[in-house]
């Protein structure tokens, strides 16, 4: 199962009998997920040139999956006595797969979110498998080889494009903050064991948006080990540093730039 994913590098993993829920019951979901996921890249100058919002690798992911029928929904669960409404609760899941018998798996993607979300994920989770909403809950988050070697990719990316300076990084979309700025070039002006300009940007750069408090693979298994959304059969993917592609140059910083435009016109 997922043996393509494997051999990309992705980390699969699964929790309170997933496995035979989805190899049994769901094998469509299984071709759809792997489909979708093999297809996913992130350019790196998305990763330096990105803005606050989704990342745009993440926005075609969920094109991706939406296109394949795993659409946004809402579940309003109510509770009544004697046919009077007495509470009612409702919880949005941002790609929902469901099937003829009324069975449904329900997926979320926390690429770089605060990670606090992956309790809201879980808890989510369990409450619409409790109330028999979802049989399966899925989970895409950075994989451990994208996190733990994300300084590696960016180091990459100022080495190719020979950036030395931040009028060089600008002209790859990025504008650092005056606080970011004061922080680099502190390091690389301080008289004991100074820094290049590239080692003091990387380690910044990572540490401010892609740091330990971030939504990632490790932050996922923390909360998993403290039984987190336990028992909602559970499916885990990582994404691996293999999706992050660096020939695409001006075009992909030229997208970013244009759907960052039409959101601020919007």
């Amino acid at each position: 199962m997922f043996e393509a994913l494997l051999a990309r590098g992705y980390q699969i993993e699964f929790q309170s009998h997933a496995q035979a829920i989805l190899s049994v019951d769901f094998p469509e979901a299984i071709q759809e997920l792997e489909k979708a996921l093999l297809t996913a890249t992130i350019p790196i100058e998305e990763i330096i040139a990105g803005g606050g919002g989704e990342a745009k690798g993440t926005q075609r992911l969920r094109n991706a999956l939406a296109d394949l029928g795993w659409p946004k929904t809402e579940f309003i669960v109510e509770r009544r006595i004697n046919g009077v409404p007495r509470e009612s609760q409702s919880h949005e899941v941002d790609h929902v797969r469901n099937f003829q018998n009324g069975d449904r798996v329900a997926l979320e993607i926390e690429w770089n979110n605060k990670d606090p979300f992956f309790d809201r994920d879980l808890e989510n989770f369990k409450r619409l498998h409790a109330d028999g909403a979802i049989s399966v809950g899925v989970i895409v988050t950075r994989g451990k080889s994208l996190h733990e070697n994300m300084r590696a990719l960016v180091r990459r990316f100022l080495e190719e494009r020979q950036i030395q300076t931040f009028e060089d990084m600008a002209r790859w979309g990025y504008e650092p903050t005056s606080r970011q700025r004061r922080a680099i070039e502190a390091k690389v002006v301080r008289a004991v064991n100074p820094l290049s300009f590239r080692e003091a940007f990387v380690g910044q750069f990572v540490s401010d948006k892609f740091g330990e408090a971030t939504t990632h693979w490790r932050k996922l298994d923390d909360r998993l080990r403290r039984g987190v959304g336990n028992p909602c059969p559970l499916l885990l993917i990582g994404l691996p540093d293999a999706i992050v592609t660096f020939h695409e140059g001006r075009a992909a910083l030229e997208e970013v730039q244009a759907v960052d435009s039409a959101d601020l016109e919007a």
